[in-house]
């Protein structure tokens, strides 16, 4: 009778073991979830709040929107989104709490350098991670479960070159040696430039600042207008590139400015009493003022909820839940139980397929590369 009851239970054992890998299933998952767990890390609190803020909010306006339609197969999701200041040891001590609280798939991290640490523990764990807008090459080169929504550096910065040599005789480039973000675009934009045949100092001319020098641009910007440079390119973000803006204008040297995405948000720092006259322009997926429908709506129900317009940022987080969202649902899932490792396989399966796209906010068919990269089409848009 005893050895009958130990097969018996020992048949059942491996059935449940069958069953608890169907479909998008796996492994039971040490927290018993309840709801969908996309996870994330980004800087709430801080200089770089206004990115991690902005994601967290595109982020949970997809929640919010995929919950009242009725979830995956009924099921909801949620969304919990640690502050990890811009920094690496933050970012890896959010992702070891999520993780424990059971998340099974990620927007990994806001900004690249955090982004690369929480990708580190991600893939060591198989936990597929779609950043927003986390843009260095070695934020998705760490493993096989990191991609992205944003454009990369390497992209935007080559666009950048491809676009000023066009029109413009001597480049002026000041960037951020602290910043990976800028140091990337830089590094992208000069390898196009020499590529194009153009030399340093002749066709461009190079300034730098980092973090702890980031207040007074007049020795660049002196630097600049003496050169005889005919366009102002900043990749960096908005907030020093408003420092550098007025700081031209202060000097009278009234030239267009370039920038990359990370320009975007660049109005809220210029008033009428900074008198900037001149044109600025920067490359992005995405337009605020486009009157595309979707866009459109979700730039109206932003507004409402939060008060002021989206930036590219908050539509990056809003993208990436949904693509997450969209892979899952081709991907099958269907057990809320299932393991990080086993949804993760199941959705990277699905984007790096050759077949699978998603038109969103920020892009139309845009697909992924195994490398985790995102194909889409640039805009430039200007600032009046």
């Amino acid at each position: 009778m005893k050895k009958t009851a130990k097969i018996l239970s020992l048949v059942l054992a491996s059935v449940m073991l069958v069953l608890c890998f169907a479909s998008c299933g796996g492994t039971n998952y040490t927290a018993k979830n309840t709801e969908y767990f996309i996870g994330a890390t980004g800087p709430l609190t801080g200089s770089a709040s206004v990115y991690g803020i902005s994601v967290q909010r595109g982020a949970q306006m997809a929640i919010d929107e995929i919950n009242a339609a009725g979830g995956l197969n009924g099921v909801n999701f949620k969304f919990d989104m640690k502050d990890d200041k811009a920094e690496e040891v933050a970012a890896t001590n959010g992702y070891t709490a999520l993780f424990e609280a059971g998340m099974q798939i990620s927007l990994g991290s806001v900004t690249s350098g955090s982004a690369k640490a929480f990708g580190e523990r991600a893939n060591a764990d198989k936990v597929l991670y779609m950043t927003p807008s986390a843009s260095a090459d070695n934020v998705i080169g760490v493993g096989e479960y990191g991609f992205r929504v944003c454009f990369g550096d390497p992209q935007q910065g080559k666009i950048s070159a491809d676009e000023l040599v066009k029109t413009y005789k001597k480049i002026a480039v000041i960037y951020d040696t602290s910043d990976t973000y800028s140091s990337g675009l830089f590094e992208a934009f000069e390898a196009e430039m020499k590529a194009l045949g153009k030399v340093a100092g002749t066709d461009y001319v190079v300034k730098t600042f980092d973090q702890d020098n980031n207040k007074d641009f007049s020795t660049q910007v002196a630097a600049f207008q003496e050169a005889g440079c005919d366009i102002l390119y900043l990749p960096f973000y908005y907030t020093e590139a408003a420092l550098v803006i007025k700081a031209a204008a202060a000097k009278g040297f009234n030239v267009p400015v370039f920038g990359n995405d990370g320009l975007d948000g660049l109005e809220s720092q210029i008033t009428a009493a900074d008198n900037i006259t001149v044109s600025i322009k920067y490359t992005t997926p995405f337009d605020v003022k486009s009157t595309e429908e979707k866009v459109a709506a979700f730039v109206t129900a932003y507004e409402t909820k939060y008060g002021e317009k989206p930036t590219q940022f908050a539509a990056d987080g809003y993208d990436a839940v949904m693509i997450l969202f969209n892979a899952m649902k081709e991907a099958g899932c269907n057990d809320v139980t299932a393991s990080a490792a086993d949804i993760s396989t199941a959705v990277k399966n699905i984007l790096t397929n050759g077949s699978f796209t998603y038109t969103g906010l920020t892009g139309n068919n845009m697909n992924w590369e195994t490398s985790g990269s995102c194909n889409k089409e640039a805009k430039i848009v200007s600032i009046q």
